[in-house]
């Protein structure tokens, strides 16, 4: 594993003063109770502003909107999981024997968490800087334009962007609960929109799926109310 670490050092083109950070980014909670998922909340944040920044350099001119739409896109799993499985986050992954057997490391919603991991690992290991070149070296390859995938948004996006078209604070979400054991875990996340008073639920298989289940709940909510408003 210390010869894999180094490896994925070098094609990260960080060398960790602290390689634990790396260690534990690559643990699943199904391998030990000292997994990634603190560092993926680290990293989530990270990663959005540094690919902000990116978006806003390189496509200052667009309305928040599009912005919004742009970074959204370069965010979501499949191009997460897309840039780890280049990465060869699949070969170094610690998982428990029960996710092993049903294809873990191989699952979208795993190898985008533990990217997430590994920028929030450097930004702990060397600071902001570091952290966001990592991003703008791990998107060099990635097409940022204004007309991407400006079809099939997912509830996040959709969401997010009909908050900003009334002028209105994102949404909040947070992980309220867990259920099952740790190699099939489903997480129960609240997203809560406090300028309107409301919370909808959303469970899913990983943080991010939850995330979008109680996003696509707020919308059917949001929609219900706009529909049955007086005109």
């Amino acid at each position: 594993m210390a010869d894999s670490l180094l490896e994925l050092q070098d094609r990260l083109q960080h060398r960790f003063a602290d390689v634990t950070l790396l260690s534990r980014a690559l643990t699943h909670r199904s391998f030990s109770s000292t997994h990634y998922e603190r560092l993926e909340f680290l990293g989530d944040s990270v990663l959005g502003l540094a690919i902000s920044d990116l978006v806003y350099s390189r496509l200052g001119a667009l309305p928040e909107g599009d912005l919004s739409r742009v970074r959204a896109n370069l965010v979501k799993q499949d191009t997460l999981c897309a840039l780890a499985m280049d990465l060869g986050l699949a070969g170094v992954l610690k998982l428990g024997e029960g996710e092993l057997r049903s294809g873990g490391q191989k699952r979208p919603s795993i190898l985008a968490d533990a990217l997430e991991a590994v920028i929030g690992a450097v930004y702990l290991d060397a600071g902001f800087a570091s952290a966001q070149a990592l991003v703008h070296r791990l998107f060099n390859a990635v097409e940022i334009n204004p007309q991407m995938d400006a079809i099939g948004k997912d509830a996040k996006t959709e969401l997010q962007e009909w908050l900003q078209g009334r002028k209105m604070k994102l949404p909040q979400y947070k992980v309220v609960g867990t259920i099952g054991a740790a190699h099939k875990q489903s997480f129960d996340v609240e997203c809560e929109i406090p300028e309107l008073r409301l919370a909808e639920r959303g469970i899913g298989g990983s943080r991010r799926a939850a995330e979008q289940a109680a996003a696509s709940a707020m919308l059917h909510t949001l929609k219900s109310r706009t529909h049955s408003e007086p005109t």
